[in-house]
């Protein structure tokens, strides 16, 4: 199992909610996760329900009945126990790379977490199994692609549950093997399923909101660094610090509005660079300096909306049937449907392509030709430009990347393709759009680090005079990784680290 400094989570799935930290910290960090009495106890209630139908033959979707548009065909009692089998090993039909450990790590936990509320009839020993799985570090290896986002992540979760009963493939201590040898090698044994265990193991949106929750927590990074970046163009730019006085946004009354320009007031504060132009000639800068606590304030109440989503799913049950134990009920429903998270990561995919698309401008105006610049700043920031060329082909690279972000933000969950012979005939494409955000998270971590690089080169030009006190700190920051450019030299390492410590979030903190 990977050793971590970062294990500072317990979790406890019981009858409140998880958090994001929860799911982070046992996604990226390991941290261990039981069962409390009060989630076994529910646990139990919600199984002696589906025991009971079993036992009198009721009929009930996915207990005594086939599955989707086979929900029709009756099962008999002897192969209850096999069907839930059969079930799992019908639907790991997924393609493609398989998932990072930690978006499975973030599914295993959602599962559970699920299960353990109590209104999906499973045993306490199938929900103990899957924290089993995650204490020990056996990591069922998972196809990525599959999943049409309704009836649940079905494709993904059930190539997830067959590492429960010693099929399938997974990894443990670095090496991948079959499910039944990572179990043997973790010291623990298959698990037989039960009447409906199958199907609750693969109705829900785990893999979706684990992509989600991960995401929305490196996005909130990027936003922060994002306006580190920014403050740093704008006094590159020898830009005014007039737009982000606290009056102007308090008549506008937006949220996250208020917040940026608080923050780029605070990076920019006691700036000589921005007490040598108080009488310039310029009236007024362009709308990527300006403009920037508008952009970036929406960008952050829209992230505040897809967070409040994903928080939801939290304590959600997407399973079905569900199970009501207190008024011994099984109802069946739409839980399953993802159609809540695909528009939240729709959302977040064009608010990505917002932020992305703004720091790009900014890098272009770094370029030059700056006709209003007293002190002299170079063509593509570089001394002798013409023999050297400097920054030239660092903001085509952005732009590249940008273009790339503004197609993936075409929302994916508007494409529902009908499935199980018209059975689930509106689907959410919920786990499409979470894949792509990712790709788009990437590519605009470059976008940044791409700003910040161009950023901190335009402040050599801007010496003796210091920048506003945060950005004194980013500028320090990228140039403990990188060196100012004093002549042409190969810059895609230089990029490929800068958007490394983006992504860690070492910029985000800046104030």
């Amino acid at each position: 199992m990977k050793k971590t400094t970062h294990r500072t989570h317990h979790i406890v799935l019981d009858e409140r909610p998880l958090s994001r930290s929860d799911v982070v910290a046992v996604a990226r960090h390991h941290a261990p996760v039981t069962l409390s009495d009060h989630a076994t106890n529910r646990i139990q209630a919600a199984h002696a329900v589906i025991e009971q139908i079993a036992a009198e033959g009721q009929k009930i979707y996915g207990v005594t009945t086939g599955f989707g548009h086979l929900s029709s065909v009756r099962i008999p009692r002897e192969q209850q126990v096999e069907l839930q089998h059969n079930l799992l090993r019908s639907h790991a039909a997924g393609v493609g790379e398989p998932l990072s450990q930690e978006i499975t790590r973030a599914m295993m936990l959602l599962l559970a977490a699920s299960l353990a509320r109590g209104h999906s009839g499973v045993r306490v020993e199938l929900v103990q199994k899957l924290l089993d799985l995650l204490n020990t570090g056996v990591c069922p290896l998972i196809p990525s692609r599959g999943s049409v986002g309704a009836s649940g992540d079905l494709a993904p979760l059930a190539h997830l549950a067959l590492v429960l009963i010693g099929e399938g493939e997974a990894t443990y201590a670095g090496q991948t093997c079959t499910g039944a040898e990572a179990l043997r090698l973790a010291g623990l044994s298959p698990i037989s399923l039960r009447e409906k265990e199958g199907l609750a193991l693969i109705n829900g949106t785990h893999l979706m909101e684990a992509i989600a929750l991960l995401a929305l927590s490196d996005i909130q990074s990027l936003v922060m660094t994002a306006e580190v970046a920014c403050a740093m163009s704008i006094e590159g730019l020898m830009g005014s610090h007039i737009p982000f006085d606290e009056r102007i946004h308090l008549r506008r009354n937006q949220h996250g509005q208020q917040v940026s320009a608080a923050h780029l007031r605070t990076l920019l504060r006691d700036s000589e660079i921005n007490r040598s132009h108080q009488n310039c000639a310029r009236v007024q800068d362009p709308y990527t300096l300006r403009c920037a606590p508008q952009v970036f304030g929406s960008v952050r109440d829209t992230l505040e909306f897809c967070s409040t989503i994903a928080e939801r799913e939290l304590s959600a049950v997407t399973d079905n049937p569900l199970v009501f134990p207190e008024d011994q009920a099984v109802l069946s429903g739409g839980n399953f449907h993802g159609q809540p998270l695909a528009l939240a990561l729709d959302t977040l995919a064009i608010s990505l392509a917002h932020l992305a698309s703004f720091s790009e401008r900014r890098t272009y105006g770094l370029m030059g030709p700056h006709d209003w610049d007293e002190g002299g700043a170079p063509l593509f920031l570089t001394p002798n430009a013409g023999l050297n060329s400097g920054f030239m082909i660092v903001q085509y690279v952005a732009a590249a990347l940008v273009n790339e972000i503004k197609m993936l933000a075409h929302p994916t969950s508007i494409d529902s393709i009908p499935t199980s012979a018209g059975m689930e005939d509106f689907v959410s494409m919920g786990v499409t759009s979470a894949h792509k955000l990712l790709r788009m998270l990437e590519l605009a971590q470059q976008v940044i680090a791409i700003e910040l690089l161009c950023a901190a080169q335009m402040l050599e030009f801007r010496k003796p005079l210091k920048p506003g006190a945060g950005v004194q700190l980013a500028y320090e920051r990228v140039r403990s990784f990188i060196l100012p450019l004093d002549h042409d030299r190969v810059m895609a390492p230089e990029i490929a680290l800068l958007a490394r410590e983006v992504k860690s979030g070492i910029f985000s903190t800046i104030e």
